[in-house]
Formats: structure tokens, C-alpha cells, sequence
């Protein structure tokens, strides 16, 4: 057997694994900024930088960070492993079906990567306070929901203090759709966020209760009856969980007995699981390609050793196209005054001021810029309805029959709270002309 080199010169074997690191970080390059200091400082900050992360390109995300030199990593995941997994998310094999994807991948990545410490959470980011996130030097996230975007972009705006630099904490964000994806960084408060950017990701078209009861033409169409109408009148003292099989199987029983009656194919389990969860196709290819462009961000962010996106005033997104060839490019997304997160003004809302309150109410859900599912709204005067508790709806029920002429006056301010958000969204309601 060969000798060990790294014993016979007398080194530490795991100093040498981040050697081609060292490299790096240990000499400017070009795009180096003049006043970066290389050498063992800017090394062993990388290696107390504690990082969190959380999301579908978690397998991905999680590799190449380990692999980066971060030693510290924290990850959440609340899903659990299935079969239709295993084709892209190599940290996880046939017998680790049904067990939870951050326990997994955190115990198969130390196990490989020497002298890293990761510690999961098998749950939501919004199980976690204020305090758990201000420990991170920075938060990478590959979410598959808007909505769980929206609500920790929220958080991170919510902790800056100008008083307090440490209380900055860059989120990188990565997504990807079939053969696209993008990557952006996000400084709260100085750059764009992701609720400026809301309308890039705009709802998908609501199909009419009338189509789903009656004339279904789609298998699409059969599950989302089985969703939104079948459970309720059959199960409507179970709250749904799209994370639970027993559930998931019985909407696609439902809906395949549905699409039956009306001679469509096509329903499958895995159709069921898509549609209701809104599972976007994801290919393993495209995930590399924007997990590894996340994690070049956060390295930089961590090190100075290159310009990073999001640097106020340059560009701050990057999109990545490979279903016509392979095109990828940066861009500016401005900051908008009128962000309900980060901004200080109100965002106009154009409504029909005949409109009844219930229809506005609706309309948030698809509204691109809006995308509220439950809101609870109120002027500055006056309370239009309330979600919850109980007292109150059935006090502001009545308006909801009203027109928005009668309960507000063209270019009133109003503020929406939705339950999956920490803060009060600002709208100015404009009158159609």
C-alpha cells in the first residue's frame, strides 16, 4: 500500500481537502475588490459563517455547501421522502421512503464530508421565531411555494435595524420550472425583494366551480373537483393535509371515479399529488445548474472574494433558459416604492368600485400583485370583515354584500392581513375611471 503523502510531509489531512479553497481565498483575483485582504482571516470566517437553508433544492443546496467550506449548516424541510424523489434528489435511496428529507440528507452529508455540523428541522421555517433566524450570517432557499417565500422575505425585512448591521441578513433564492430557473439575491430593505418581484410569479388561472361541477373536460379539471368541492361536502370536519398519503389517495380515488363518469383519462396518483400541492416538473439538470448558482452567491457573500449579485445599484436576478438551447443572463430588478414589504408607500389597487366586497375579496387570490387567500381587511376608520374569530365575522359579514363604493372613497388606503403572513399589506383602492 502507498503511503499517505499528507502523513509523510507531516499535514492535516483535512486542511488538504480545502486546499483548491485555500487557493481561492488565499490571492485576489481579477474582479477582486482592491481593499480585500486574502489569507487565513477571510478562510476561517468562512468556516464559522453559520448558514441556513431550506427547500426543494435542498439535496443540491446542501452538497455544495458542505463542499464550499461552510461548517455550520442549518436546514429545514417539512416533506417527507417519496419514490418520485429518488430520480433527482441523490442524498436518499429506496430505504429511506418515508422518512424525513432534512434528517436524511444532514446525517448522509456528514457522513461524507468531513467536519461539517448540520442540524435539521423536521417542520416549517414558520415554526421558527424572530430569534432562530438571527443567528444565520445569511438564508438560502430552494422553496417550491410562493408562499413560503413571501413569508420569510417578510421575516428578513422585518429584522432589519438600521442601528444594528448584524440584524442584515441576504437571502439567496433559487427556483427552477422544467428546463428554467433562476437565482437572485435579495439585501432587505436596499435591494428589490421578493414581494417587489410577486408579479414575475403570477397565480395560475382559477378554473369556474361551474366547469369543476358540472362539465369537467380535463383530468385537472376531475381533481380539483375532488379538492375544493367533494371534500367538503364529504370530509369537511378534516382539515386537509396535502402531506398525508391516506388523504392524497383519497382525492385521487375521488377524482378517478369522476373522470370515469365522464370518460376522461389520465388521472394518476401523481397527477393528484401535482395539482394539489401545485408540484412544478423538476428536472435534476436544471436544479444542479441554479443550486450551484446559489451557492456561488453565498460563497461570495461569505468570503468578498468575487462581486456577488444584489450589490445595491447592479444586477440582483439570474435567469437560466435550456428548453431552446442553453441562454443565461443577469439583470436588474428595481426596488419598488410601493412593495408592501419593503416599501413606504401604498401599492394602487385598481378595483371596480361596483364590485361587491366578497368579489374584491376573491379577486385577491389571482390578483398578480396581490395573491392573498384569506384576508382581513380594515381602513384607518373602519373594519370591512374579519377572517377570525368568529365574533367578528359574523360582525363585518353584512359588508360583505356591499359595494366598495359604499365602504370606501376612491384612493382610500386599506390594510390586508392574510394568516400565512407576519404583516399588514398597504393598498391604495383606485376607482376604475
Amino acid at each position: 500500500m502507498a503511503a499517505d503523502p499528507a502523513h509523510m510531509n507531516g499535514a492535516d489531512p483535512q486542511r488538504l481537502r480545502w486546499k483548491y479553497l485555500d487557493k481561492i481565498l488565499s490571492r485576489p483575483g481579477p474582479f477582486t475588490d482592491p481593499d480585500w485582504e486574502p489569507g487565513e482571516a477571510v478562510i476561517e470566517g468562512l468556516s464559522r459563517a453559520k448558514i441556513f437553508g431550506a427547500g426543494g433544492l435542498g439535496c443540491e443546496i446542501l452538497k455544495n455547501l458542505a463542499l464550499s467550506g461552510f461548517k455550520d449548516i442549518h436546514v429545514i424541510d417539512m416533506d417527507t421522502i417519496d419514490v418520485s424523489n429518488l430520480n433527482r434528489q441523490f442524498l436518499f435511496r429506496h430505504a429511506d421512503v418515508g422518512k424525513y428529507k432534512a434528517d436524511v440528507a444532514a446525517r448522509f452529508v456528514e457522513k461524507r464530508v468531513k467536519g461539517v455540523k448540520i442540524t435539521p428541522y423536521c417542520g416549517k421555517i414558520q415554526d421558527k421565531d424572530d430569534d432562530y433566524y438571527m443567528q444565520f450570517a445569511m438564508v438560502v432557499c430552494g422553496l417550491d411555494s410562493i408562499e413560503a417565500r413571501r413569508w420569510i422575505n417578510a421575516t428578513l425585512v422585518g429584522l432589519f435595524n438600521e442601528e444594528d448591521p448584524d440584524s442584515l441578513k441576504p437571502l439567496i433564492d433559487g427556483g427552477t420550472e422544467g428546463f428554467k430557473g433562476q437565482a437572485r439575491v435579495v439585501f432587505p430593505t436596499m435591494t428589490s425583494c421578493i414581494e417587489c418581484q410577486l408579479d414575475m410569479h403570477a397565480p395560475r388561472a382559477a378554473v369556474p366551480l361551474c366547469t369543476l361541477a358540472t362539465i369537467p373536460r380535463q383530468p385537472q379539471h376531475c381533481i380539483e373537483w375532488a379538492h375544493i368541492i367533494a371534500w367538503e361536502e364529504e370530509r369537511k370536519d378534516i382539515t386537509l393535509d396535502t402531506d398525508d398519503p391516506e388523504h392524497i389517495t383519497w382525492l385521487f380515488q375521488k377524482a378517478l371515479k369522476r373522470a370515469q363518469e365522464f370518460n376522461i383519462s389520465g388521472v394518476t396518483y401523481s397527477m393528484t399529488q401535482g395539482v394539489v400541492k401545485n408540484i412544478i416538473p423538476a428536472i435534476a439538470s436544471t436544479n444542479a445548474i441554479v443550486a450551484a448558482s446559489c451557492c456561488n452567491e453565498a460563497f461570495k457573500l461569505a468570503t468578498n472574494s468575487n462581486p456577488f449579485l444584489g450589490i445595491p445599484e447592479t444586477d440582483n436576478y439570474m435567469m437560466y433558459t435550456g428548453d431552446e438551447s442553453v441562454y443565461t443572463y443577469t439583470f436588474q430588478h428595481m426596488k419598488k416604492p410601493d412593495c408592501p414589504v419593503c416599501g413606504n408607500l401604498a401599492k394602487n389597487l385598481e378595483v371596480d368600485s361596483k364590485s361587491t366586497l366578497q368579489e374584491f375579496i376573491d379577486s385577491l387570490a389571482e390578483r398578480p400583485e396581490a395573491q392573498l387567500k384569506k384576508p382581513t381587511i380594515r381602513t384607518e376608520a373602519k373594519s370591512l370583515y374579519y377572517q377570525s374569530p368568529p365574533a367578528l365575522e359574523e360582525q363585518t359579514r353584512p359588508n360583505l354584500s356591499k359595494t366598495l363604493s359604499e365602504l370606501v372613497s376612491d384612493g382610500e388606503e386599506v390594510a390586508i392581513q392574510d394568516p400565512a403572513f407576519q404583516i399588514a399589506f398597504k393598498f391604495k383602492l383606485v376607482f376604475k375611471k
